[in-house]
């Protein structure tokens, strides 16, 4: 069932090994680096721990019947998809959007799974038993699971069985009979420190030789061996939430995840040294288009949030009448209005596989995945252009507001009508932390990679496109006429 959010803060403090500037955490929760989008977590918890049957956070365990989070659910109709969507979009305004890799990511990739266990159990029974297994113990008690799914940037000319070293990438170093000993490293582990368990999987493609490697294993925060080691913290650097209130809140963080010798039981193992189950899983269960379908709607709140925060602007700024401005409000809505209508399209066009379970349009998810690396640069770069020179000329910090010697000029000279001094900053710095500070680059290279690289992503795209039906076309076009007839318009359409 829901756990609180107090429940899910006690949790971290389970002797887990994260580093951050040199030094071990002695306890996420509390650290300034991880305070803040710990806090956020549990008010995400809280949410649904709170909500009642009818607030679209929760749906009955098929095991228990308790309320679980929607987002655990194996959609089987058109319906369920609508009902997972509106749950998700309601828990994605708990973060405006901005914490990408938030509880409800990984769960949607783990009913995909548990969508089709037939799969997994082309690799032995065991391991499909060991997945549902899982998936129901994370699902009825409302666990917190990252991944890892990518190896670091060493030499991408190799493969991961022909590094300097075989246990650089994360893979099987040992088989013992209670389990494996995994060793290695693997990136990027958004949100793993302050998560409960860490899914290590591979979604890059592996060969003949990358055996060890081709493994999807379940690891708690707290397992001996285990290290995360996260990047510079935004949410420590700023000076206070009303200088940076995105960095400071919604920082969920990015980790080298190191396995030293890190043992897993075989109870907590889903696919062991097979290529082509490591592969396979990602593209034979609903878990891509459910993760990114997941992916995306968090992805439509931020656009409506650069959209309210745009308008905001050019409505201080009194330029909210101008039709220029107005076309560019136009411009930034139509991009999240497209979003909108691909997440509804991919419910009106999902695909009921022979195992039950809906899958999304793949087409459609697909399609946002493309256009979500063009989008995302250029409504942050719309926004840069109606705010102007407001995002840089602003005060240093709080101390301004308190200072004597400098309370006065700003009163005077930093304000709008209707928008006294204190009001007007608090906006722009709003507007800066989303488009224009480390936290805001971080968050456009993230969109840019989120699905992976863009010519992957694109691939992706041609794959699912109907060509077929475009081809015809093209074929009925090419049949109406030839060098000694003349096309005949009566008989011929789409020409």
């Amino acid at each position: 069932m829901t756990r609180s959010g107090n429940d899910y803060v006690a949790g971290l403090d389970d002797g887990r090994s994260v580093y951050v500037d040199g030094q071990k955490v002695a306890n996420v929760a509390v650290h300034p680096a991880f305070r803040d989008a710990v806090r956020s977590i549990g008010r995400l918890y809280d949410l649904a721990h709170e909500s009642g049957p009818d607030d679209g956070y929760t749906y009955a365990s098929p095991d228990t019947g308790k309320p679980v989070n929607v987002a655990f659910m194996i959609p089987r109709s058109r319906e369920d998809l609508a009902r997972r969507r509106r749950g998700l979009r309601r828990w994605s305004e708990g973060t405006f959007g901005l914490m990408g890799r938030s509880p409800d990511h990984v769960a949607g990739f783990l009913a995909g799974f548990a969508g089709n266990p037939h799969l997994f159990a082309k690799g032995g029974q065991r391991f499909a038993d060991n997945l549902l297994r899982f998936y129901a113990y994370a699902r009825d008690n409302d666990q917190y699971v990252s991944y890892v799914i990518a190896p670091p940037q060493i030499d991408r000319t190799k493969p991961a069985h022909q590094q300097s070293d075989p246990h650089l990438y994360a893979g099987v170093k040992e088989e013992r009979p209670d389990g494996i000993v995994v060793a290695g490293a693997q990136m990027m582990g958004t949100g793993t420190a302050i998560s409960d368990w860490v899914l290590l999987s591979n979604i890059v493609p592996l060969g003949p030789g990358d055996e060890n490697h081709a493994i999807t294993v379940a690891v708690p925060l707290g397992a001996p061996g285990l290290r995360v080691h996260a990047r510079r913290s935004y949410a420590a650097a700023a000076p206070s939430h009303y200088d940076y209130p995105l960095s400071t809140r919604y920082d969920e963080s990015d980790s080298l995840v190191v396995f030293d010798d890190v043992f897993v039981p075989w109870e907590h193992v889903f696919v062991y040294r097979n290529l082509e189950l490591a592969r396979d899983q990602w593209w034979k269960t609903a878990a891509h288009v459910l993760g990114n379908n997941q992916a995306q709607i968090r992805f439509s709140t931020k656009l409506d949030l650069l959209a309210g925060v745009a308008r905001a602007v050019a409505e201080m700024n009194g330029t909210l009448s101008m039709p220029p401005i107005r076309g560019v409000l136009g411009d930034i809505a139509a991009h999240s209005t497209l979003v909108h209508g691909m997440l509804a399209a991919q419910e009106q066009n999902c695909v009921i596989d022979e195992h039950g379970v809906a899958w999304p349009g793949p087409a459609e998810v697909h399609a946002v995945s493309t256009l979500q690396i063009e989008f995302y640069p250029k409504l942050v770069n719309m926004v840069r252009e109606l705010s102007g020179g407001g995002l840089i000329q602003l005060p240093s910090s709080t101390a301004d507001f308190r200072s004597a010697q400098t309370l006065a000029d700003l009163e005077r000279y930093v304000q709008s009508p209707g928008y006294p001094s204190v009001e007007r900053v608090k906006l722009m710095k709003l507007a800066w932390d989303l488009v224009g500070s480390e936290f805001a680059s971080r968050h456009h290279q993230y969109e840019l990679f989120y699905a992976g690289a863009p010519h992957l992503v694109r691939n992706r795209m041609y794959m699912h496109y109907d060509f077929k039906r475009a081809g015809a076309l093209v074929t009925e076009a090419l049949g109406g006429y030839d060098l000694d007839r003349r096309l005949d318009l009566s008989q011929q359409r789409n020409i």
